[in-house]
């Protein structure tokens, strides 16, 4: 892998999300986290997205206190949201932001909890 084989970065989180068909592997570069994902079907999310605009960044995602408020507040202020209810993986709730045409192609999504594993 180029983050391994170049940079000398270790995973430090890897995983499976049946759910969403995908294999997820996490670096961290200081206090940044770098996410790779690979589709495990062709039929996927991430699997359309590869087909349609190649390989590149997919997804940007930041901490906050708290998703459901962060997505009130974010409606309250007229921003358009993708979720309407935080949805839950491996402990954390998440939501995603603004469709992805409109950032540039690349999906935005909040997190809460503990997401160094």
């Amino acid at each position: 892998m180029t983050y391994e084989g170049v940079l000398g970065l270790r995973p430090a989180v890897e995983y499976v999300s049946e759910e969403e068909s995908i294999r997820v592997i996490r670096y961290y570069v200081g206090s940044v986290a770098v996410e790779l994902l690979e589709p495990l079907n062709h039929d996927c999310e991430v699997a359309r997205f590869l087909k349609k605009r190649g390989e590149g960044f997919f997804l940007i995602f930041y901490r906050v206190d708290d998703v459901q408020e962060s997505l009130e507040e974010l409606r309250g202020i007229g921003k358009q949201t993708i979720d309407d209810k935080p949805r839950r993986l491996m402990g954390n709730r998440y939501a995603f932001l603004e469709p992805p045409d409109r950032m540039h192609g690349v999906l935005t999504e909040i997190v809460d909890g503990s997401f160094t594993s």
